[in-house]
């Protein structure tokens, strides 16, 4: 059974940081991602990660956020610095076992998601 399994969320002040971990399990996979949404809005994608680390970010997140990944360990991350207050959202794990060339994927492309993790930012 697949499963992602997303950690890390939580409240911050702007200006913070968080890390967000997603561990895979059930099957190694190809491209990763994650993507946020906010209530009444679609969900947007924050960055993907190939499975030989080529990455690509959101507009909004460019320069503050990095994903990253051990495949070692079927695991990504997503290191959040500089965090504003529209920087709120559930945050989502995205995954397929697919192997992608290009990290610049749709959203339907992905076959797993996680169950969300909530991140506010707020003073």
């Amino acid at each position: 059974q697949v499963q992602l399994v997303e950690s890390g969320g939580g409240l911050v002040h702007p200006g913070g940081s968080l890390r967000l971990s997603c561990v895979a399990s059930g099957t190694s996979m190809g491209n990763m991602a994650w993507y946020r949404q906010v209530p009444g809005k679609q969900r947007d994608l924050v960055a993907g990660i190939t499975s030989g680390g080529l990455t690509n970010y959101g507009d909004s997140v460019q320069g503050r956020f990095t994903i990253s990944r051990d495949n070692a360990k079927n695991t990504i991350y997503l290191q959040m610095n500089s965090l504003e207050p529209e920087d709120t959202a559930v945050y989502y794990c995205a995954a397929t076992r697919r192997r992608f060339t290009s990290a610049r994927l749709g959203i339907q492309n992905y076959d797993y998601w996680g169950q969300g993790t909530q991140v506010t930012v707020s003073s």
